[in-house]
């Protein structure tokens, strides 16, 4: 018949989704950018929502389409590329704070000069030390992305879904907690944002990296309602594997983190 499918390829119907989330997108910005000039957070938060629902729905459709059977092994080996290419992209975005990071830590400016005469980290700066709570967060970031694996492992291997929930609970636990950690150790900072380039580094990597953790926390916690759900299959969790692959990701962006900015950076 025409009208049958005879390929592994899944055509998608129009769609409104990628038009509503440029929409929220550029709401979210214009909104941002008018908070920073003190009009008000109100057009940003309405942007933010319209950028949530627009994940929300159009992520949705997704998990329809595969319990439709449209992900075919072909169209899994598509989805798994596009992941790993948004990971390389992710990696190019922490690029740019560990190559200001390092500039400035080799060839540190003085206060009178461009000449390289400074000193690193800058004068007054007190940083934290590395084999305290930095230390304590690289273990239960680690021990959370072990737990992601145990849960992986779990679904791979005879889809055990008691393992699978109790290694998402752990890993999630741990990650709320590892957030927990880096605020307060944000509000004993002896340093601020402004003022001084080690600062300004130092908030912007680790603090990217923090939202990053918030966000893969979510992304785990998804995963675990659809865990209880009954979605996945050893054959097809395309959407746990994206959350596991995401998950090392921001486990290895803090290994460099703890052993660049916290060790070398800051003694």
């Amino acid at each position: 018949m025409a009208h049958e499918k005879n390929h592994d390829y899944h055509i998608i119907n129009p769609s409104i989704w990628p038009f509503a989330g440029a929409v929220a997108a550029f709401v979210m910005l214009y909104g941002a950018v008018m908070f920073f000039h003190d009009r008000g957070p109100w057009v940003l938060l309405i942007g933010f929502a319209g950028v949530a629902y627009v994940m929300f729905g159009w992520w949705g459709e997704t998990i329809r389409e595969n319990k439709a059977g449209d992900h075919t092994p072909v169209v899994r080996i598509g989805l798994r590329y596009g992941f790993i290419l948004f990971i390389m992209s992710e990696v190019m975005f922490f690029a740019a704070w560990f190559w200001s990071f390092f500039k400035h830590a080799l060839y540190p400016m003085g206060p009178d000069s461009p000449a390289m005469d400074g000193v690193w980290p800058p004068a007054g700066i007190e940083t934290f030390d590395p084999w305290h709570l930095p230390l304590i967060n690289t273990l239960i970031l680690l021990c959370s992305g072990a737990a992601a694996t145990w849960a992986h492992h779990a679904l791979v291997h005879g889809n055990i879904r008691k393992d699978i929930r109790n290694g998402l609970i752990l890993a999630i636990v741990l990650g709320v907690l590892f957030t927990f950690f880096q605020v307060y150790e944000y509000s004993h900072a002896a340093f601020g944002f402004a003022g001084n380039i080690y600062g300004a580094n130092f908030f912007m990597a680790t603090g990217f990296h923090g939202a990053h953790v918030i966000i893969g926390t979510i992304f785990l916690f998804v995963c675990l309602i659809r865990v209880m759900r009954g979605d996945f299959t050893p054959e097809s969790h395309i959407g746990f594997e994206a959350a596991a692959w995401y998950w090392h990701f921001v486990d290895v962006v803090w290994l460099f983190l703890f052993a660049a900015i916290y060790v070398w950076g800051g003694a």
